[in-house]
């Protein structure tokens, strides 16, 4: 509380600290910008005239700081301009005086309560931000360490990137580590979702429209590329985007500017793309159904999340990690799985990835909570075999052929799989169960990629 006159200084700091306000006082400008530097404080009160040095100059220094402390500025109530000025130069609200002490609580309350809920949304904001960068990223596996490294390479770049994987592999996730760790991390990140939205309205929502562009359009509305001015768009399924709009989206790249549907002017826009498909846009390219110059455009950077099934060495990981977060969004929780029930999940394809195994652990939480899982809990899907899958045995080839090396290749992922887990990840030990030497255990583990 900055206050020249003592009597107005005592009686506010005798009503304040009777509110439950802990108050520090000081007679000037001067002394205030000691304490300032000295100690951090929620919140200034500070009068506007004074000798030596001013209100304002109070709240020029606070603004170098640079700190989070919210100011009330009390002025006469001939120096209404005075007071703007203050606004202007960073308080949150100003008094005149003389003022009620009624008005003048209920001012600082409501200053109290902004100061808080802004710290709140500090905190969160502090919170998406540390669970979106991208050691977060459950998974040590040779391709997801390459992937990593790739984010970490490209993210702080303006270039336009294009995520590529299978449904579930977690794209939006590489989206938000690409934005978070990113110069652009402070501003949006606005995700749109081109196959969920009708193509009649994707148009209005990504580039917004004036009022009475079409029926129903009755008041100017802003798009998702405008509310991402500054920051990241990321346009998830662009694959399914209709050949009209993806002339638009095109013309954003190239020029940095959009046009409201019913619009004359256009708009200028500092956006940074990142697009994603699980469709094979080459292809598409070539049968017409996505327009060439528009991929060339969108794949500047490509990055492919590889499906969960080449990574499965991950895949105990991830299950821990869905495990902890059910136990704590659900308060429910199982005890873990039995060697043979991990063994037949790092043996399941995964067609849904991810997001299908997050599924099946969401579920067994709720069912087996408290339990230890083992393979006659699992659904019938996810155990499939319940030994080691043995070669085929029968004398005729299938009319298809077989992926020779495929088969083989999965055939070792599941003998070195079991040997580690049965050596308790010694590999001295699980080279001796699979008579084989360590080394070569290792190099087989190196050239497939896993940890």
């Amino acid at each position: 509380l900055v206050e020249d006159e003592w009597n107005i200084r005592d009686l506010l700091s005798n009503v304040l600290a009777a509110e439950g306000f802990e108050v520090d006082t000081a007679e000037d400008g001067a002394v205030a910008i000691e304490k300032l530097d000295q100690s951090t404080y929620d919140l200034l009160i500070t009068d506007l005239k004074m000798p030596r040095v001013s209100g304002m100059e109070v709240l020029e220094h606070l603004r170098r700081q640079n700190g989070s402390t919210l100011a009330i500025v009390t002025t006469g109530s001939g120096s209404i301009e005075s007071a703007v000025d203050a606004l202007k130069t960073g308080a949150y609200d100003y008094i005149t005086k003389p003022f009620h002490l009624d008005e003048i609580k209920s001012r600082i309350q409501k200053a109290w309560e902004y100061h808080s809920l802004r710290n709140e949304n500090r905190n969160l904001r502090r919170q998406i931000i540390s669970s979106s960068k991208v050691d977060n990223l459950i998974g040590n596996s040779l391709p997801m360490n390459r992937l990593k490294q790739m984010i970490r390479n490209v993210a702080d770049s303006d270039s336009t990137i294009l995520i590529l994987g299978e449904s579930g592999t977690g794209k939006e996730l590489v989206a938000k580590a690409l934005h978070f760790h990113s110069g652009r991390q402070d501003r949006l990140m606005i995700p749109v979702n081109c196959g969920a939205i009708p193509e009649d309205l994707l148009e209005s929502e990504l580039f917004g429209h004036v009022r009475g562009a079409f029926t129903g359009a009755i008041k100017d509305r802003i798009g998702r590329f405008q509310l991402a001015d500054g920051g990241t768009i990321f346009l998830d399924e662009i694959g399914d985007m209709s050949p009209k709009l993806q002339v638009k989206i095109l013309r954003v790249l190239q020029e940095q500017e959009i046009e409201p549907v019913g619009a004359i002017k256009t708009i200028n826009v500092n956006v940074r793309v990142i697009a994603a498909t699980n469709r094979d846009l080459e292809k598409d390219v070539q049968d017409g159904r996505f327009r060439e110059d528009l991929y060339y455009r969108l794949n500047v950077i490509p990055i492919t999340i590889v499906p969960l099934r080449d990574r499965r060495d991950d895949i105990p990981m991830l299950i821990t990690h869905f495990r902890d977060r059910f136990a704590k969004l659900k308060k429910r929780s199982i005890r873990g799985f039995t060697d043979t029930a991990m063994t037949c999940l790092c043996h399941y394809d995964w067609p849904g990835n991810v997001r299908e195994l997050e599924n099946m652990v969401e579920r067994l939480s709720i069912i087996y909570t408290g339990q230890q899982i083992d393979v006659e809990d699992l659904p019938e899907k996810f155990a499939g075999p319940r030994s080691i899958p043995q070669p085929e045995t029968s004398s005729e080839m299938p009319d298809t052929g077989i992926d020779f090396n495929k088969l083989v290749d999965q055939y070792e992922r599941v003998l070195v799989r079991m040997a580690l887990d049965k050596a308790g990840g010694v590999k001295n030990r699980a080279a001796a169960l699979l008579n084989i030497k360590r080394t070569t255990l290792v190099e087989k583990m190196k050239k497939k990629g896993m940890s």
